[in-house]
């Protein structure tokens, strides 16, 4: 580690349990890189994912976005593609369209939405959009009649979010840029739903410890009683 990053890291006391307000500042003081980094939040649970009913698997409407602007990819029958589109979909598609993606294996955006009538249909793509984290799922919101609500939502700023392997979940919460007060109040959002999202199955603590971190920078433990 060079001299300047230690000196970032010093900053940091690993032994310390931060409140938001400090935390975020933190993540202000501590972020040097020259892009506008994402900020995340990383929590670790006391769930065993190897237990179906133990899977964490939700959403979150971040009040004020990730920052990044989401390609939407709409999949709907003749009915709905003015609706889609009014909704500002980057992509409809139909049946032509799911057949490309089954043959070529390219996508071009970010998240799908259909309506049900489409599921049967999304089948041969499936191959190509499940391993990629893009097939449409009524855990995630992804899937409804109707499509608009949708595809206003995603724009809006939601995101779905799944517990990984090793029992922690890993989401961007906003940039770097963002001002103190959007920061936090997109933090409190997730965590809030990742509390809501406790399985009934799940015992001891459920949230053993949060993190809080900007892209290449030092993790900050924060107090998940917020």
């Amino acid at each position: 580690m060079s001299k300047r990053m230690q000196a970032i890291a010093a900053k940091v006391d690993k032994t310390k349990v931060y409140g938001l307000d400090e935390a975020v500042q933190l993540l202000k003081e501590t972020h040097t890189v020259k892009f506008d980094a994402s900020v995340e939040v990383h929590a670790r649970l006391g769930i065993d994912p190897k237990k179906s009913d133990q899977q964490i698997r939700a959403t979150v409407e971040l009040p004020h976005g990730t920052g990044k602007t989401k390609k939407v990819a709409a999949f709907v029958g003749p009915n709905g593609e003015k609706a889609a589109k009014e909704a500002g979909a980057d992509f409809i598609y139909g049946e032509e369209e799911i057949k490309a993606i089954k043959d070529t294996g390219k996508v071009e955006f970010d998240v799908a939405v259909a309506t049900p009538d489409m599921m049967p249909k999304l089948a041969p793509a499936a191959r190509v959009l499940g391993p990629k984290g893009l097939m449409p799922n009524p855990k995630t919101g992804t899937v409804d009649p109707d499509v608009a609500k949708m595809i206003r939502e995603l724009k809006a700023g939601k995101v779905a979010f799944k517990n990984d392997d090793t029992s922690n979940i890993h989401q961007a919460v906003g940039k770097i840029s963002f001002d103190d007060v959007k920061i936090k109040e997109n933090i409190l959002a997730f965590v809030d739903a990742l509390k809501k999202a406790k399985p009934s199955a799940a015992k001891g603590a459920y949230i053993k410890a949060l993190y809080l971190s900007t892209s290449m920078g030092p993790s900050v433990r924060v107090d998940a009683n917020m």
